[in-house]
């Protein structure tokens, strides 16, 4: 079985974020750049996939510059088999500003052109936190999709996917080729070992100049929360009740 795994560069969730000088990006000086965790689930589960049918190949593709070789290393270290990075430096700000919709158009271009029985991806990105990028995938490669998996089971070419919903759980029957999402509790991770992380660097890391695709959206600015004003101390659950209900009026 043929697996795709989409995954991304993000910077880490305790990055302490600025704002860039163009007031429509995050300044990257001093952060760390991470791979985005809900892809984790993603790489995970296709590399359990191929190892419990004891054939097949992993593909991570990612759509950045030359930085984001460091995070799909480490998917070839947790056990992938190859990896594709969608070059995006010369396109403005190395595609930093591209949206959902232009990064499924762009990577549904290349995953087109290559063996897939399934294309996974983490159910949304960090950064974005649009949870666009699958289904508008699905879309473009007109396959089926679920979303959010928390529990996943593969039998006879055919998917059966559990989805959390509110106050309940969603059980879906969905055939092969498809499109999945992964959410936290579908597995865990592996780390990367001295072997694996040895092992990936003589793993094949393709590069593919790729050229801007139309956005459905733009970015007109950005700006941090305002700060919070410090906090207050009660001497009472009576002085409580006061101050929620007069001050901060919630009751």
């Amino acid at each position: 079985m043929d697996i795709v795994v989409c995954v991304k560069r993000v910077p880490a969730t305790d990055s302490k974020i600025k704002v860039g000088a163009d007031g429509k990006s995050i300044d990257p000086a001093g952060i760390e750049f991470v791979l985005n965790p809900y892809d984790e689930f993603a790489v995970e589960e296709a590399i359990k996939t191929r190892e419990t049918l004891g054939s097949g190949s992993v593909t991570v593709i990612t759509l950045g510059t030359g930085d984001s070789q460091k995070e799909l290393r480490t998917c070839l270290a947790m056990g992938a088999d190859k990896a594709v990075l969608l070059d995006a430096s010369g396109l403005p700000g190395g595609g930093a500003g591209l949206d959902a919709c232009a990064t499924a158009r762009i990577v549904a271009d290349h995953v087109k052109g290559i063996p897939h029985d399934a294309v996974f991806c983490g159910r949304q990105a960090v950064d974005g936190d649009d949870s666009q990028f699958p289904s508008r995938l699905a879309a473009l490669l007109d396959l089926p999709c679920v979303t959010e998996v928390a529990k996943l089971e593969l039998s006879d070419g055919r998917y059966r996917a559990e989805r959390d919903i509110e106050g309940a759980r969603e059980v879906v029957d969905c055939p092969t080729p498809c499109v999945i999402s992964t959410n936290k509790g579908l597995n865990e991770p592996r780390y990367a070992n001295l072997k694996g992380i040895m092992a990936a660097k003589k793993k094949p890391l393709e590069t593919i100049a790729v050229s801007a695709a139309e956005p459905a959206t733009e970015t007109t600015g950005l700006e941090l929360p305002p700060e919070r004003s410090g906090g207050k101390i009660v001497d009472s659950v009576s002085d409580l009740v006061a101050a929620l209900k007069n001050e901060a009026k919630v009751l």
